[in-house]
């Protein structure tokens, strides 16, 4: 399990924990708001099945004390480079400050893997106005680069605390 006490609004601790036999069907079934479908997956259950054939990704169930609320994947790219991608919290968690929470969680967690020696990098569509403020206040800015229709950003420092 990945904790390093951040908490939501709800004053829940969010918690990354690996995805396993008990908790895959619920991470599966994680769902955004219907309006974010042009810029996330219908459901989780395709980052899992992109994880589970991939060698570069590896996905994190996203808990709320001990609810299945999300699910994120996170990767090493050649560069050594450490990259977020495909995080869902589920339609009815919007707004509760828990894509915040693991952001911040798995960002710290990254870094302590390997000193912060390598940058931490994620991509959003340009019209997600809604991901480009939560990673801007987390303190990514933007590298220059796209991948595919997407901006990249890299972590420089984090401006507050989750």
């Amino acid at each position: 399990m990945i904790d390093f006490g951040v908490l939501d609004r709800a004053g829940r601790r969010v918690t990354l924990r690996p995805v396993d036999d008990d908790n895959w069907r619920a991470v599966a079934e994680v769902a955004p708001r219907d309006d974010q479908r042009a810029w996330v997956a219908a459901l989780a259950a395709r980052y899992l099945l992109l994880t589970s054939r991939s060698e570069v990704w590896t996905s994190l169930a996203v808990y709320a004390d001990e609810t299945v609320v999300g699910h994120v994947m996170w990767g090493v790219d050649d560069d050594g480079s450490r990259w977020i991608g495909g995080m869902v919290v589920d339609a009815a968690e919007q707004g509760s400050g828990v894509g915040r929470a693991t952001v911040v969680t798995l960002t710290d967690w990254l870094a302590a893997q390997d000193g912060g020696r390598h940058p931490v990098r994620l991509s959003y569509h340009p019209d997600n106005v809604a991901a480009a403020r939560l990673y801007t206040g987390l303190g990514f800015v933007p590298s220059g680069a796209t991948e595919d229709d997407e901006i990249v950003v890299e972590l420089v420092a984090r401006t507050g605390d989750a």
